[in-house]
């Protein structure tokens, strides 16, 4: 399948590694002029000059809603306009029971991987209206419709995720802008380099394919959505998890 984003503008949050990074690539490679967003500018900048004269890398903290809008804003005075972007940003935050988990470790992981994904929208929505419509990709996770021991606070704000997605389609799909979430299983990641191989097989065993999926397919289904090809597809989430959630 042929994808072309041929004068399009994309920004990619959390776009320095792994699935943002893949992400990343295949809409450049796809024609779009993609702004590479991460908290870690250096990586965010090594990324975009392997991507070529067509994207740019930014620093951005997602828990800062200033920080995100002023982007936005400076992507649109620089590019013309805005009309995609994968809200990709997260973090994993800490393995403890619901009853011992740390009020600083909540608000951690919820303004990142919820309060981001919200400060995200509410600037880039304007945006790619006023560029003439374009698509939004949130990524959620299999966390965002299953639970999973140890991580309260991840799995409220992939579900939380999911809800806003469908409200925001459900707002502005009739105007040109279509929302839509990508679910992910486990990815083999430089996330999980450090895993022992029980664990990591462990993983694998839960998935009926028999492997962890790979940033690339996550990618490929995630710019299949953001593309014209999917111009009748909005408000769903869409799982890449190799069956996990089929059990």
């Amino acid at each position: 399948m042929h994808l072309d984003f041929s004068g399009k503008t994309a920004l990619v949050t959390g776009a320095a590694s792994g699935i943002g990074e893949a992400v990343a690539r295949q809409l450049a490679a796809s024609g779009a002029r993609v702004v590479v967003a991460d908290l870690n500018r250096k990586a965010a900048e090594a990324l975009a000059t392997t991507l070529g004269t067509n994207a740019s890398a930014r620093q951005l903290d997602v828990g800062d809603a200033d920080a995100v809008k002023h982007l936005v804003d400076a992507v649109v005075a620089e590019h013309g306009g805005l009309h995609l972007a994968v809200n990709n940003a997260g973090i994993g935050g800490a393995s403890l029971a619901t009853a011992d988990y740390p009020l600083e470790e909540w608000h951690r992981v919820l303004d990142v991987n919820l309060h981001g994904v919200f400060h995200s929208m509410k600037y880039e929505i304007p945006a790619i209206l006023a560029s003439g419509g374009g698509a939004i990709v949130n990524m959620a996770s299999i966390l965002g419709n299953n639970g999973w021991a140890g991580s309260t606070a991840y799995v409220a704000a992939k579900h939380a995720v999911i809800g806003m997605t469908k409200t925001a389609a459900l707002e502005y799909s009739a105007r040109g802008l279509r929302v839509n979430a990508v679910g992910p299983g486990f990815i083999d990641t430089p996330l999980l380099a450090g895993m022992d191989r029980g664990a990591y097989d462990g993983l694998v065993g839960l998935h009926p394919a028999g492997r962890l999926g790979t940033a690339e397919e996550v990618a490929a289904l995630t710019c299949f959505l953001l593309s014209e090809q999917a111009a009748f597809i909005t408000g769903s989430y869409h799982l890449v998890d190799g069956g996990f959630s089929a059990r």
